[in-house]
């Protein structure tokens, strides 16, 4: 039996604290050094930045860590691991090697090749990939759309393949997040590809630890019982031979590792209990948390099953330019000053409404009576144009909008001076066989090709869900209070649809939320939901409940006009919602339950 891999995470995202890396290689002792760079967004950032300068097109915040912790992980036998590579990982390989050898440090580096399928789209079309919009069922050729990035998700192998060849540095471009602990473990502990169970706890570790301090206590629903969270540390997770893990952080650093911080992640940006990757499709329905001393969780049981025959790819293509206005509307009769301002405005741009591509007008309300305070008397309409001709969408629109200031309703002002047209993409997700995506490892001058993968027997049955949570709630009066003085939530971006995961703290108040939070109930709490297609799913070993709203956030982040285009505020927005809840439920005193930390 080998001993646990430390994998530590130093980044959640392209923007995230640079002084992580510095702070997981000083903070105590780990063996791998992972960061995740790339989100959906991410990707179209760096296509732009590579449109500007070819040699672009990865994520320049990494090398700046590197002249930080380079010669220490170096010295300590750490290896790197990151997908910062995006669009040009052979390009932050080389960016890396000069790095070194300016520092004067040896240091082997390799990258992964093969996730970028943007130079074979015609031939895979060829071949009848249609590349069908998950989300909408739209065929690619007939949106008309011309993808300006194309990129399969790649699993753990390449990683796992690169430390094998004797690699100190592995760069990627779009793996999987949960690939940065895959990858490491499966080498670590010498792992076959078909060992399922193992793989899928690695897939759950990795997933925890994938979005740096939101394990640690970052945007906890909770957050009052998490102490130093003004400079949470950043997530260490111990993977062991048999997939299980410790997730935990350096001592005395601040945040909180318990259940309830690593329940959350759990349930963000997920969808069925079934967690497919490319490696693996892990059981989210078969996960155990347990504490497991301070600031450490331990998480076992979780089951898996071979991986889908295709790959996720993603996509985006530019859809046009866009622009938004701001309306201060206060005081009194609010919906007529808005009404007022929007007839003044189409009847000043030609072709009014009609002649933009697409317009979204939304109008919030502040429903003050006698506001005690001239900020709490503001309603405000904002009016978002989009069109595929830059012209109409820039000043001729914003212009329009200020030339009203001294002609429309009282106290006219706008939130912003007038601006001109920005570009927005639209994300895209498909599937593609697997057969299509080609992986290799380059190191040095070797190129290895990774053969096909296997996906194992497809008729393997999968494992038992956990049982039912049951316990007794009581017959006692209900109390009306917010939902989120009972649960909590997290929630998140997938592509155009949201993810709202909710869970409770212990098995009487699950035993509630699962009657209670149905699918019609969340509908009646969020009006904006009404219309929409809504999974749900129950995870009672998690004691959460897990629902996607499909299309909620329309074609996606760079494209959404919602005020909340990630739906990172929706859990919070459903959680200060009043619902009748049991007495016997209501907490008398906020505490961490099963929290111990340091």
């Amino acid at each position: 039996m080998t001993e646990p891999i430390r994998i530590a995470n130093c980044s959640g995202f392209f923007g995230d604290r640079i002084t992580a890396a510095r702070e997981m290689v000083e903070g105590g002792p780990i063996d791998v050094l992972t960061g995740d760079w790339l989100a959906e967004l991410t990707m179209l950032i760096l296509a732009r930045q590579r449109m500007k300068r070819p040699e672009a097109g990865w994520a320049r915040t990494f090398l700046t860590q590197m002249e930080d912790v380079l010669a220490r992980c170096m010295d300590d036998g750490i290896k790197v691991v990151t997908n910062a590579g995006g669009l040009n990982p052979a390009g932050l390989a080389t960016a890396v090697h000069e790095l070194a050898a300016r520092l004067d440090v040896p240091c082997s580096v390799a990258h992964v090749e093969g996730d970028d399928i943007h130079p074979r789209l015609d031939e895979i079309r060829a071949t009848g990939c249609s590349l069908e919009n998950l989300d909408t069922g739209e065929k690619l050729e007939d949106a008309g759309a011309h993808p300006i990035t194309a990129n399969a998700y790649l699993g753990g192998r390449g990683i796992a393949t690169a430390l094998a060849a004797g690699a100190d540095v592995v760069i990627c471009g779009r793996v999987t997040d949960a690939a940065l602990v895959v990858g490491p473990a499966a080498w670590h502990h010498g792992w076959n590809w078909d060992d399922w169970d193992a793989l899928a706890g690695a897939v759950v570790a990795g997933h925890v630890i994938e979005c740096g301090p939101q394990a640690t206590g970052g945007n906890y629903a909770f957050f009052e019982e998490v102490p130093g969270l003004e400079h949470p540390g950043f997530p260490i997770a111990e993977v062991a031979a048999d997939g299980s893990s410790v997730i935990t952080k350096h001592p005395g650093t601040g945040g909180l590792v318990s259940v309830g911080t690593v329940t959350a992640q759990l349930l963000y940006e997920i969808s069925s209990p079934e967690y497919h990757n490319p490696d693996v499709t892990a059981r989210f329905d078969t996960i155990h948390l347990a504490p497991s001393g301070p600031d450490r969780v331990r998480v076992s049981g979780v089951r898996g099953m071979p991986p889908p025959p295709t790959l996720k790819v993603a996509m985006n293509y530019l859809g046009g330019f866009r622009n938004s206005m701001t309306f201060v509307l206060t005081g009194l009769d609010t919906p007529a000053k808005a009404e007022l301002a929007e007839r003044t405005l189409w009847q000043a741009i030609p072709g009014g409404r009609d002649a933009f591509d697409e317009v979204d007008v939304a109008f919030v309300d502040s429903g003050r009576t006698d506001p005690p305070t001239n900020d709490l008397a503001v309603s405000t309409l904002r009016i978002t144009v989009k069109d595929r001709d830059e012209s109409k969408v820039g000043r001729a629109f914003s212009d329009a909008v200020i030339q009203m200031a001294l002609a429309s309703y009282p106290g006219f002002s706008t939130t912003s001076v007038p601006q001109a047209a920005q570009p927005f993409g639209v994300y895209w997700p498909a599937v593609i066989p697997r057969s299509l995506v080609a992986e290799t490892v380059v190191i040095g001058e070797q190129r290895i090709a990774l053969p096909p993968a296997e996906t194992g027997d497809a008729e393997l049955p999968p494992p038992p869900p956990a049982e039912p949570v049951r316990a007794e709630v009581g017959d006692g009066d209900t109390v009306p209070v917010p939902l989120g003085r009972v649960a909590g939530a997290r929630s998140g971006d997938k592509g155009g649809n949201a993810n709202l995961g909710v869970w409770a703290r212990d098995d009487a108040a699950f035993a509630w939320l699962d009657a209670f939070l149905t699918t019609e109930r969340l509908r009646a709490l969020l009006p904006e939901a009404r219309a929409l297609e809504i999974e749900r799913h129950a995870l009672p070993n998690l004691r959460a409940l897990n629902f996607v709203l499909h299309g909620l956030l329309g074609r996606g982040v760079a494209a959404s006009t919602r005020a909340d285009p990630q739906a990172k505020g929706l859990g919070e927005y459903l959680r200060a919602k009043t619902v009748p809840v049991p007495s016997t439920l209501i907490p008398r005193e906020q505490g961490t339950g099963d929290a111990v930390h340091t």
